[in-house]
């Protein structure tokens, strides 16, 4: 066989290199704050329907979002030797076609859904593809970010409720949400502050340095912390809610102990897994709570 051949044959498939593109495992980071704040909004029962509509949407979103995301990015990242292979994952042709596919299904699933959601789904594309463009001006990029996500329980509390701004709750825990990834972005952005600061790009570790990047970060997971607090609080749920709240916060010391450190691995395993730790670990304080295993579903 061909070494041609032999690469064709061995190439992954589109839709695992999409995935890969996409980063497609990050979905762990949002989803489960639509869900919390549907079943909350639910008060503990989910209408299929809405389920598999919220679940469509919020994965079309993303994956729309990181598409956009990677386009803008298209020439920055080929420089970075952290994202120098992305390019090589899809074409841009490929790239344009799945934004466009994603976005259209994002809005027709807000569509389903309901009128205000429907209403909304602009705004929800706009703030979530706005991101992508901050940080270029401005060193506060990873505060958008925490907003996209953000727009996550807030479009799950609106597909049951049919609307947004009678009830704080919602806002509350969209406040947590933006300040708990405002938090572990920052860590994050760490690896890449010598690079963004020889390409001139404004993030805040280029802009303010690593120890102060660290500091904000903590001050906005104590933040993050409150608000999840606050969150229960506000709509009464029980006790493994609070459990939940109480590893989430352990889970977040141990995050900032690991970013002390200057090993891209120990800094890359406290972004992925323990934050996917916390977003999950809260769902399931929140599903315990509505006693999930006895779940109405209609």
């Amino acid at each position: 066989m061909s070494l041609e051949m032999s690469a064709a044959v061995e190439r992954p498939s589109f839709l695992f290199r999409l995935g890969t593109f996409i980063r497609f495992s990050h979905t762990v980071f949002a989803l489960p704050f639509a869900l919390i704040a549907l079943l909350v909004a639910g008060n503990g029962r989910i209408p299929l329907s809405v389920f598999g509509w919220i679940l469509l949407c919020m994965v079309s979103a993303r994956t729309a979002a990181m598409c956009f995301n990677r386009l803008m990015d298209w020439e920055i990242d080929k420089e970075n030797p952290r994202t120098a292979d992305r390019h090589r994952l899809v074409s841009k042709t490929q790239g344009w076609l799945v934004l466009l596919l994603s976005s259209l299904l994002a809005i027709a699933s807000s569509w389903a859904l309901n009128p205000f959601c429907f209403r909304m789904s602009p705004l929800m594309l706009g703030i979530i593809f706005f991101y992508s463009l901050t940080k270029r001006f401005t060193a506060f990029s990873h505060l958008f970010l925490g907003i996209a996500l953000g727009v996550a329980p807030l479009g799950a509390w609106a597909a049951v409720r049919g609307a947004l701004f009678t009830s704080p709750e919602p806002f509350v825990l969209a406040v947590a949400v933006i300040c708990w990834t405002f938090g572990f972005d920052l860590i994050y952005a760490t690896l890449d502050a010598e690079f963004d600061r020889r390409k001139g790009l404004f993030s805040f570790p280029s802009r303010f340095g690593v120890p102060a990047s660290l500091k904000l970060a903590r001050s906005l997971h104590l933040v993050a912390v409150l608000a999840f607090v606050g969150f229960g609080a506000l709509t009464e749920l029980g006790t493994p809610y609070w459990i939940a709240c109480a590893i989430c916060a352990r889970a977040l010391v141990w995050e900032h102990r690991l970013a002390k450190s200057t090993d891209p691995g120990q800094i890359n395993r406290a972004f992925f897994q323990i934050n996917a730790l916390v977003s999950l670990t809260l769902l399931a304080g929140v599903g315990i709570h509505y006693r999930l295993w006895n779940l109405v579903v209609w």
